[in-house]
């Protein structure tokens, strides 16, 4: 399994910096040896104006110690394993230091044009598996063609979408972009589908992310823990966050990996018939002092 780069970035970049205690363990029921494939592992990324992230210490829980890992085509580490038949269990824990900074708010930033966009971002600007933005373009220009500046026009998306779909199981891992939102009901990974498909629609490059969002400086939630799922898009040279389901500036972000739409994504593949029957995850802030030999404070999900 891939370890943290030696060549960590200088804490001195962090502003207002917190420590996230994150992980999970998930328990499959293998009825005979089955490939597998897990993006579940953060790592030190380096944003354009500083440290983003730096993961301190990691180690991996379970079958985890003995899983190959390697790096996909948008820079995410991939856990590769052959589970055998039985009961198979998998897990990741770490603490990683990243800004206590809210999700900044930059309303006058543009909107850059086709023609002037890297070449590396005009996949992002094409429909993807669940991201289906070329159904929905009518009702895009229809309801955002007219708003002026790339920030307004990605805001105004994401008031959109957290006013008329509702919070709530409903849809399933097949769910694209256009169904979640003619069903009005979400759930992260739908919003952020949902807000990259508007995005795509309207010429903006735009990618899903997914990653730990614990309560830092909020009041707790007490439903269980999940992984959690938004989207970025490219404004004026730079990916920005945007998060339609909570639609507000959140403190914590720590990204796990990005790519077209859930299914570059997924926390886990299987090529087989391999039954997931419990999962764990805790991100929380974690207290001076905290290393991993201390217990984390799982919510069970």
């Amino acid at each position: 399994m891939a370890q943290p780069s030696s060549a960590t970035p200088d804490l001195t970049s962090f502003q207002n910096p917190v420590r996230i205690r994150a992980g999970f363990r998930l328990t499959f029921d293998v009825p005979f040896p089955t490939p597998m494939l897990f993006v579940v592992q953060p790592a030190d990324r380096l944003h354009p104006t500083g440290t983003r992230q730096r993961i301190e210490d990691q180690r991996p829980l379970g079958a985890a110690q003995g899983i190959h890992s390697y790096t996909d085509t948008h820079g995410n580490t991939v856990w590769r394993a052959l589970a055998p038949a039985g009961t198979f269990t998998v897990g990741h824990d770490l603490i990683a230091q990243i800004s206590r900074n809210p999700d900044p708010t930059l309303p006058a930033l543009p909107k850059t044009p086709v023609e002037a966009l890297p070449d590396e971002t005009i996949t992002y600007l094409l429909p993807s598996r669940y991201v289906d933005s070329d159904l929905i373009s009518d009702d895009a220009w229809a309801r955002f063609g007219h708003i002026q500046g790339g920030w307004a026009t990605v805001q105004a998306i994401s008031d959109h979408l957290y006013g008329a779909c509702v919070y709530g199981s409903g849809s399933t891992s097949a769910t694209t972009a256009s169904q979640a939102l003619a069903s009005g009901r979400a759930v992260c990974r739908d919003f952020a589908h949902m807000g990259v498909a508007y995005c795509r629609a309207l010429n903006i490059p735009a990618r899903y992310v997914c990653g730990y969002l614990p309560d830092i400086d909020i009041k707790p939630d007490p439903v269980p823990m999940d992984f959690h799922a938004w989207f970025e898009a490219y404004l004026d040279g730079q990916w920005r966050t945007f998060d339609a389901r909570h639609n507000r500036p959140r403190a914590g972000r720590l990204v796990i990996a990005q790519g077209r739409d859930a299914s570059d994504v997924a926390f886990t593949t299987t090529f087989g018939n391999a039954r997931l029957t419990s999962m764990t995850v805790w991100a929380d802030e974690a207290p001076d002092g905290m290393t991993l030999n201390d217990p984390p404070n799982p919510r069970v999900f």
